[in-house]
């Protein structure tokens, strides 16, 4: 093929794929971002793939008042996020927790002792964004809502507040992540002894 000819067939293969749709592997206002989406009221849009992202830990009866029937939580957490945190210790902007919660079941199959998971029953959000009011914002959906409502800072965010480990997150109970934050200094193992961020405030600062 001479080069002339070349030239011109290259241009024109560039010219067309230039001219075609692209391919959109997420879908604004869908709930298929791995990034928080709100409606125009400010509820969050329910984040539909998260089982494509990083599996942190599983909880089985998991609870912090006394009652109610076990359930398993799974938590996830974007792979992006999950790689800042890596390298830092701390979890970057527009961060998402997903809380899957899974009824429990004994008998089944050939299973003879423990439990496995059966059901999704719920599913709760938590999301690092500083659009929000106090940067940290906490979301329940059931099995069928699309959206959700931001909770009131009574509830999860102060418990997140007063006891998480690493900023508004659980990282105690992720035995991976742990030994991350500790390498990084943002490990607050006061709080996994359970203290809580009132009382810590109140005992007067160390000098440096």
């Amino acid at each position: 093929m001479k080069r002339g000819v070349w030239f011109m067939v290259a241009a024109l293969s560039l010219s067309l794929l230039a001219a075609a749709p692209q391919v959109k592997t997420q879908s604004a206002g869908s709930g298929t971002t791995d990034r928080p989406e709100f409606t125009g009221t400010k509820d969050l849009i329910r984040p539909e793939n998260y089982r494509a992202w990083v599996f942190l830990s599983a909880g089985y009866g998991m609870t912090y008042s006394t009652g109610g029937n076990p359930q398993f939580t799974n938590v996830f957490v974007p792979q992006w996020a999950y790689r800042a945190f890596m390298g830092s210790g701390r979890w970057p902007d527009q961060t998402m927790f997903v809380v899957e919660e899974r009824s429990a079941q004994s008998k089944g199959s050939i299973n003879k002792d423990g439990h496995f998971q059966t059901d999704l029953t719920g599913m709760a959000v938590e999301v690092k964004d500083a659009r929000l009011p106090d940067k940290w914002g906490y979301y329940a959906f059931d099995e069928n809502s699309k959206t959700a409502q931001i909770q009131a800072k009574g509830g999860c965010f102060a418990c997140h507040d007063a006891h998480a480990a690493v900023e508004h997150t659980f990282v105690q109970f992720y035995p991976t992540l742990k030994p991350v934050a500790k390498k990084f200094g943002t490990y607050n193992q006061e709080r996994e002894n359970g203290v809580s961020a009132t009382a810590t405030s109140s005992v007067p600062a160390k000098k440096q």
